[in-house]
């Protein structure tokens, strides 16, 4: 069905994998085209209720093919680009309702990086490198990193990041904020696995709407964040799982969520 990324869905976790080894899994036009329908069918299959992205082989990914980006003209339209492209797979990632999580290993780089920002959590292995790579070759970060990073490592950490380009390794990204774990890399998938099923299996409206209400939050005023709030309580307090969470607390016993 795919010739560039690989999916799988194992109960409520479905895995995507970028699947260009050869070539780091930098992102060419077909990937674009096969991600963003990946996407789509674990946004959409109501049995999904959280989604892994993973690369295959030695990288996670190191961003954009130069090479396919150039190919057609010396000069493109690299906003043209960016519109059909990482513009819309960053925007598909951060509307799915549901917890997406980065397994992430080797290099990250360039928009590699900002797709693995557009990630909900982001579990890193030793072996993770990280950089905003776009300064050295002449551009200005893309594929929401300028939404992301700040958000994540401050004002400061980020202008540093994008203006230097000098790479991190996974201790220093997970002091700083920029991922949420580092394991040893032998237990990344086990890791990341275990955090899938755990988000699989909880209250899948209620973490929808966590997404949700914190992306909202840096763009809205406090009356803003309330309403968000109270129209999302709303439906949450009309889900199986809320009636399900308050009966196990008070029969003291761990809830069974369904997601619904």
């Amino acid at each position: 069905m795919y010739e560039t990324v690989l999916f799988d869905r194992d109960g409520g976790v479905a895995t995507i994998t970028l699947n260009r080894p050869e070539a780091l899994n930098s992102f060419n036009r077909k990937l674009h085209e096969e991600f963003y329908v990946a996407l789509d069918r674990a946004a959409e299959d109501e049995g999904v209720r959280c989604v892994v992205l993973r690369g295959s082989g030695r990288a996670f990914s190191t961003g954009a093919d130069l090479r396919s980006v150039t190919e057609v003209e010396e000069s493109p339209d690299l906003g043209s680009y960016l519109r059909e492209t990482y513009s819309r797979l960053v925007a598909r990632m951060a509307a799915i309702r549901k917890p997406v999580v980065g397994a992430l290993h080797g290099p990250v780089y360039g928009a590699g990086l900002g797709i693995a920002l557009a990630c909900d959590l982001r579990v890193a292995a030793e072996s993770a490198r990280f950089s905003m790579a776009f300064v050295r070759i002449g551009l200005m970060p893309d594929a929401g990193s300028s939404f992301f990073l700040p958000r994540l490592v401050g004002l400061g950490r980020a202008m540093e990041l994008a203006m230097l380009g000098e790479e991190l390794d996974a201790g220093e990204a997970r002091r700083i904020g920029l991922v949420n774990r580092v394991v040893p890399d032998g237990e990344l998938e086990a890791t990341v696995q275990e955090l899938a099923a755990r988000l699989a299996g909880g209250p899948t409206v209620a973490l929808g709407w966590i997404k949700e209400s914190l992306y909202r939050s840096f763009e809205s005023d406090l009356s803003t964040a309330l309403e968000t709030e109270a129209a999302g309580q709303t439906v949450c307090g009309r889900t199986e799982d809320f009636r399900e969470g308050v009966a196990a607390f008070l029969e003291k016993r761990r809830p069974r969520y369904a997601g619904r």
